[in-house]
């Protein structure tokens, strides 16, 4: 679309191809003994369908959430549920490979109720390949599984898998690390990860899952400087979010090895990419492969984080749509596909049978992978009831809040959402349960500038007027009118990721002086790492990391987006200057208490022309603190700026060039002078006198 909702982005996928079929409904009409539909919807085949399944008459019949559906494949038994109320005949076809060959059997399945197609047999079929043979309005329609858990290579063939054949040794065991009292999200693309030489990750396993379980990586195998967990571990941060892990469609899996793509384009939603795993051609490697990725980021002391795109298929001829045509995708009353997306098509969340696909699926990628959290893309696109509804259900099965659920707020235009539905935007985050989370492009924008004008600056890099801006940032915008935020715990606090400039470009754009830039990134990261939120950053951008300036790089080659870790001890000074932000945070209460009445613990606020202070009280009820009362100040001005501090004895905790000054703190003056374009954190350890 030519214009976007404002702070929403979009990426520019290539067209998607629509699903092409004629308009023969009548079959379909007469074996559910509904009357025709509105002649309003006889413009296109979506938009005859899409009424049918509306009826109150098809929704009693077909839609009943609590039934069982897909492959399920144990050593006595083997079964497949396919739900497709519109097909005349399926039948299950099953061939030796995933790529290539005839069916060397066919079976057909039989009809149950609510519209379900099933196939049992006494055998294992684990790793044998699979897909259907529906008839639909007389017409022959092939398709794989759209609830398959395995497939052959590039996702066209399903696979039958015993699950327990897949699991690691010891995986029965494996669970995530104790939660600490506050969450860093760094965000991670498995190829970019360690596809770089600089990495010191074997050659064999670069770019692929298997590259996360190896130990002690080094710059170039030096031994001395460490790259991969062991940094990450070093770092601070305790979740890693990977990009999306799925199986996706823009990146041929028997293809070149430097086939590189975001991998917002789901093709089989319960099924591992196989571009990322040592063999794509076997269906169980890639699911053995990603379990034990995830097990060794436990092991290694870090949560894992999935990012999830329910909001779209990567086409809309996917299986969804060929087993059950139009269910699952919006539609205008004219017949064309809403595409609020931009990437071609948009899910019908709020129907019943696709709102129980998506949370099905949620709670599959939870139990089966012991993934710790959901990073939902283009939540905006999902209805507030499903959301709420897979809160509850994590909340149900591993406690309140154990996993993390939150997602991008908005959407790149308008979409037909059906009934009473509401959107999980930002207009509703109040009607959010407290614990589903979401980007705060307001605190992004404010700090650093608008992500679509790329020389608008924020408050860090010269922005004027943003003062109040950065103090309702600083309450994760608790208390204000728009959006009204119930808690912290709702709001995702960052500068930078995947999408859009990383920090360092959006920098270059605002600022000419490479000296004062660096000023500008250290009180950028200052800044959001004070503020009250959920803090998540880019890989990389602890280390200025680049894309040669390029703000949309979803399809670039893996040689622009992959992380460069020679660049990480080129820059080590900005490395460790996050690190002691990340440290000095955890241990402040005061910023990263999540609940309800957290903005109750900013005291006091000032604020002049580019600089804003404030007073944060930092007492628990369970511990005694190091530092009852904070002082932090923004300078986002290019002239030294001047605090009288409140009475007491004051040390001072950081500032623009240290942020390790917490180690060995030295005491305040009374008037304390703040540095240009730089940050001020003090800590008070006696009450005021």
């Amino acid at each position: 679309p030519e214009a976007v909702h404002p702070g929403t982005r979009y990426r520019r996928y290539p067209r998607h191809r629509q699903c092409n079929r004629s308009d023969r409904l009548h079959g379909y009409l007469a074996l559910l003994q509904l009357d025709q539909p509105d002649a309003r919807y006889d413009h296109s085949v979506g938009s005859s369908y899409v009424p049918v399944y509306r009826k109150e008459e098809f929704q009693k019949q077909y839609c009943d959430p609590a039934e069982k559906l897909g492959m399920e494949c144990t050593s006595g038994r083997t079964s497949f549920r396919l739900w497709s109320p519109v097909a005349e005949e399926v039948q299950i076809c099953f061939y030796k490979n995933g790529e290539a060959g005839s069916a060397f059997e066919i079976h057909p399945m039989q009809l149950q109720e609510h519209g379900i197609w099933n196939y049992e047999t006494k055998q294992s079929l684990h790793g044998i390949y699979y897909d259907f043979l529906l008839k639909i309005e007389g017409e022959q329609v092939q398709s794989a599984d759209p609830y398959a858990k395995a497939c052959g290579v590039n996702g066209l063939r399903s696979m039958a898998v015993d699950l327990r054949k897949t699991d690691p040794v010891m995986w029965e065991s494996d669970k995530a690390p104790e939660k600490e009292a506050e969450q860093i999200i760094y965000e991670l693309h498995v190829k970019e990860f360690s596809w770089d030489a600089s990495g010191g990750f074997p050659v064999e396993v670069r770019g692929k899952y298997p590259a996360f379980c190896c130990k002690d990586t080094s710059l170039y195998g030096d031994g001395k400087h460490p790259t991969g967990l062991s940094y990450l571990k070093n770092l601070g941060v305790n979740y890693v979010q990977l990009m999306p892990v799925y199986d996706y469609g823009s990146v041929d899996e028997a293809g070149r090895a430097d086939g590189f793509n975001w991998g917002y384009d789901p093709l089989n939603y319960n099924v591992p990419e196989g571009s990322y795993s040592t063999d794509p051609f076997h269906g169980e490697v890639r699911i053995r492969e990603l379990k034990e990725a995830i097990q060794a980021l436990h092991r290694q002391g870090f949560r894992v984080i999935m990012d999830v795109v329910y909001n779209h298929t990567y086409s809309l001829d996917s299986w969804l749509q060929k087993t059950m045509p139009w269910y699952f995708y919006r539609v205008w009353e004219d017949g064309s596909v809403s595409n609020g997306s931009a990437c071609g098509n948009d899910v019908a969340s709020e129907q019943a049978m696709c709102a129980k696909y998506i949370l099905e699926s949620v709670l599959y990628w939870a139990e089966e992978y012991h993934m710790d959290g959901f990073r939902f893309d283009l939540m905006g696109l999902l209805d507030v009831e499903l959301m709420n509804r897979i809160r509850k259900e994590l909340d149900a099965r591993y406690g309140t809040g154990e996993k993390l659920v939150f997602g991008e707020p908005w959407r790149a235009d308008e979409t037909a959402v059906e009934g009473n539905a509401l959107l999980a935007d930002k207009a509703h985050i109040h009607l959010l349960d407290e614990q589903v989370g979401m980007f705060s492009d307001d605190t992004r924008d404010a700090i650093k500038g608008s992500v679509f004008e790329a020389e608008e600056p924020g408050f860090a890099n010269g922005g004027k007027d943003l003062e109040e801006q950065i103090l309702a940032s600083v309450k994760a915008w608790c208390g204000q009118k728009e959006p009204k935020v119930k808690a912290p715990s709702q709001v995702i606090t960052y500068v930078s990721a995947h999408d859009n400039h990383t920090l360092w470009d959006k920098l270059c754009e605002t600022t000419a002086s490479e000296e004062l830039r660096r000023k500008q990134y250290r009180l950028a990261a200052g800044m959001y790492l004070t503020c009250q939120g959920i803090p998540f950053l880019l890989s990389g951008e602890e280390f200025a990391r680049t894309k040669g300036g390029r703000d949309n790089t979803y399809n670039a080659p893996i040689t622009i987006n992959r992380l460069d870790w020679e660049q990480a001890y080129k820059e080590q000074e900005l490395v460790e200057y996050y690190r002691g932000l990340i440290t000095l945070r955890k241990m402040l209460p005061g910023l990263w208490d999540k609940s309800a009445q957290a903005a109750k613990r900013i005291l006091k606020t000032w604020k002049t022309d580019g600089c804003v202070g404030l007073y944060v009280d930092n007492q628990t009820k369970e511990k005694a603190e190091l530092w009852k009362t904070l002082c932090i100040v923004y300078n986002g001005s290019e002239k030294q700026q001047e605090v009288k501090l409140l009475k007491g004895t004051w040390e001072v905790l950081a500032d623009g060039e240290d942020s390790f000054l917490w180690k060995h703190p030295q005491i305040a003056a009374e008037h304390m002078k703040v540095s240009p374009v730089s940050i001020l954190i003090l800590g008070k350890k006696e009450e005021s006198r």
